[in-house]
């Protein structure tokens, strides 16, 4: 009798969570081996490769919402020399035959990866580009928090007592702000005026017109800081990238948080152009055998930088200019050329991207 000493070969799956990660195991045929829970911190991460390790040669490990719950995992499994491979999307119809459970998502995260359904590797979410990715984001958070200050004190002042009203309404918008900041209210102490409603309404509104000035103040110069730590960065990242015409270091770092830290990671200038949502997809059918669309997908806010590269390059850039005129001549619209400069410019972005490896 022959006994077959050969290792196992098996994939692993994790469906995420915020404070547990439960991970399946199973052969290269399919089969379920096992199924374990395991902590989401970082003696649980190593715990759970071990796991693995433990019933058979991994060769690689799927994993659930890499951007968020799954990003600590899939950056230690990658530290810890596994292939990552992200899976974002369940399989909806085995879900539909047999329900939802963390075993049965974590088992088909596996059978993603083994039937080559997900085959993206994640970003490793470790370098400098994840800190200009953090930094964006906590600009973003403030300009919005900026925009709804302003827009609370705009209508504060617009019903406002006439006389407070009247000196404010015609400023510009730095202006009302500065001027809202001197605001002197008669007391900080409204009960003090309950007996008088005009005056109490009145000292309320500057109180309030005050307040709202000095959030808006403390959240302008949070974002002139953040800008500025941003712009230093993505100079020093990618100084190619800054110098192309129309990017600058706003547009600059937009490509560089899609792509990530592992740039390697985008294999082709198509796969960008994929990622930026720029790509003609064949959309044939019957008779209709050449016909293509433009794609819907990937990352909205790379796709709306392209398009503002275009935009400006259409306006200001002697070259573009010349395109727009010969294709316009070739009886193209103004829609479909901006569709060729932004698949244009992908490929000049791809070509000037740094070249990172993590």
């Amino acid at each position: 009798m022959t006994i077959n000493t050969e290792p196992v070969t098996v994939i692993g799956g994790v469906d995420t969570h915020k404070h547990t990660h439960y991970a399946a195991v199973i052969d290269t045929q399919g089969r379920l081996i096992g199924h374990h829970e395991f902590p989401a911190t970082a003696p649980g991460y190593a715990a759970l490769r071990g796991w693995m390790r433990g019933l058979g040669e991994v060769t690689s490990i799927g994993v659930e919402s890499t951007g968020s719950f799954g990003a600590a995992l899939a950056r230690e499994l990658t530290r810890a020399g596994e292939r990552v491979v992200e899976v974002n999307r369940p399989n909806r119809l085995a879900r539909r035959m047999d329900g939802k459970s963390d075993r049965l998502d974590a088992e088909q995260i596996a059978r993603a990866v083994l039937g080559e359904t997900s085959t993206a590797i994640p970003k490793s979410k470790s370098g400098v580009i994840e800190v200009i990715r953090t930094l964006r984001v906590t600009r973003s958070s403030a300009v919005k928090a900026r925009s709804q200050a302003f827009n609370t004190l705009f209508g504060v002042m617009i019903g406002a007592p006439s006389q407070l009203r009247d000196e404010l309404v015609d400023l510009t918008k730095r202006t009302l702000v500065n001027r809202c900041l001197r605001l002197r209210p008669e007391t900080d102490n409204l009960l003090s005026l309950a007996a008088e409603p005009e005056r109490m309404h009145l000292a309320a509104t500057k109180l309030s017109l005050r307040d709202l000035a000095r959030r808006w103040k403390t959240l302008d110069e949070e974002i002139k800081q953040l800008s500025a730590q941003i712009a230093v960065l993505v100079t020093a990242t990618a100084p190619d990238l800054v110098s192309l015409h129309g990017v600058g270091t706003e547009l600059a770092g937009q490509f560089l948080v899609t792509v990530g830290d592992n740039t390697d990671r985008i294999r082709s200038e198509g796969a960008f152009a994929k990622l930026c949502g720029v790509a003609p997809q064949p959309a044939s059918s019957g008779r209709t055998s050449s016909r293509h669309r433009l794609s819907r997908s990937g990352d909205r806010a790379a796709n709306s930088a392209l398009y503002i590269i275009a935009i400006v390059r259409m306006r200001r850039h002697e070259p573009t200019r010349a395109y727009v005129e010969r294709r316009t001549a070739e009886g193209l619209s103004k829609r479909e050329i901006i569709r060729c400069l932004k698949r244009f410019i992908a490929r000049e972005i791809y070509a000037n991207l740094p070249q990172i490896v993590t």
